[in-house]
């Protein structure tokens, strides 16, 4: 608790685990807040929080986890990501090798991501409660790219949906290595930074209608967000998702529909069936996008609806979940 008090332990904590790792000219200062430059336009900012169990798993752990996250809502948005701040509430008792571990990763993925930690706050509370140990709280800004025309209500029937690779691995991964149902598996989870990814996408020439990154109730919550929000229906393919074989057969064990979990390394895009063939080629020429695919269309059909056209032919509605199908991933 005493490291978290501002005294000489709050500096030692700051000056040997955590300034040396993430250490730049914004944050080097360590003045109440950051000064920063940026390049003439319009800026976007995005702040969120991060609570994950187990803190650690396979593929990542909550620091990666909430400098891509960050990252990812910028450029989703057609943001350059440039700075984040970074707050970290650590309980008593964290292992300080496991602080290292975070703040390591922390520091990798901006530099994966061409992003600094501008500036920050570190607390420590009390006890071990629902935190986990940690949680994260970040904020990020970024400037917007000149001629993007971001929009849902640009979107009409006949529209595409492409998802830039396979689905459910983060939220599958995580459940993999939770006290009690931890099993063994060669799942990762999919956190990176999609920044890089999306410069391809919108330097593909295509008109890009809409972004967005599927986290919490993965691809059908994106879908059941678009039908509300465009007033029609989308048909998706089910031979056409991109599922691996290992992830799919995750899904089934735990009863989990892969529809509905957590990906923390993927965008749902949506242009016309002009474009189509852009974005998808833009997607497979980056690492993270091989397996970029077109899942499905949006049609006039009324009510709107997301509906799954089954390998069998059937149709099923797609809805997102109810509450949590899986708690504390993201």
């Amino acid at each position: 608790m005493a490291h978290g008090g501002g005294g000489e332990l709050t500096r030692q904590l700051l000056a040997e685990r955590i300034i040396p790792r993430l250490s730049n000219e914004l944050l080097n200062p360590l003045m109440d807040s950051a000064v920063f430059d940026v390049e003439p336009g319009r800026l976007c900012m995005t702040t969120d929080g991060f609570v994950v169990d187990p803190l650690e798993f396979p593929g990542g752990d909550i620091g990666r986890l909430a400098v891509c996250g960050t990252v990812n809502d910028l450029a989703v948005m057609a943001a350059d990501p440039k700075v984040l701040s970074l707050a970290l509430v650590l309980e008593e008792g964290l292992e300080i090798e496991l602080l290292d571990r975070v703040i390591g990763s922390i520091a990798e993925a901006a530099r994966q991501a061409g992003v600094v930690i501008g500036t920050g706050d570190t607390k420590v509370v009390e006890g071990r409660g629902s935190g986990g140990g940690m949680t994260i709280t970040t904020a990020g800004v970024g400037r917007l790219k000149d001629g993007m025309r971001l929009d849902p209500g640009r979107i009409v029937a006949g529209d595409v949906i492409i998802v830039t690779g396979n689905i459910a691995e983060h939220g599958l991964a995580v459940m993999s290595a939770r006290d009690g149902l931890a099993f063994e598996t060669k799942l990762l989870s999919d956190v990176a930074p999609l920044n890089g990814l999306v410069n391809r996408i919108c330097e593909s020439g295509a008109d890009i209608k809409f972004m967005r990154d599927p986290t919490r109730s993965g691809v059908a919550g994106v879908m059941a967000d678009l039908v509300e929000d465009v007033g029609l229906s989308i048909e998706l393919e089910e031979d056409a998702l991109p599922v691996s074989a290992i992830a799919r057969h995750t899904a089934e064990l735990l009863g989990l529909d892969v529809l509905t979990v957590a990906n923390e390394g993927k965008i749902v895009v949506v242009v016309s069936q002009a474009d189509a063939d852009k974005v998808v080629a833009a997607c497979r020429a980056d690492e993270l996008g091989r397996d970029g695919a077109i899942i499905g269309r949006f049609t006039d059909a009324q009510p709107g609806l997301v509906e799954l056209i089954t390998t069998a032919g059937g149709r099923r509605l797609v809805q997102r979940p109810y509450g949590e199908d899986l708690p504390r991933i993201c």
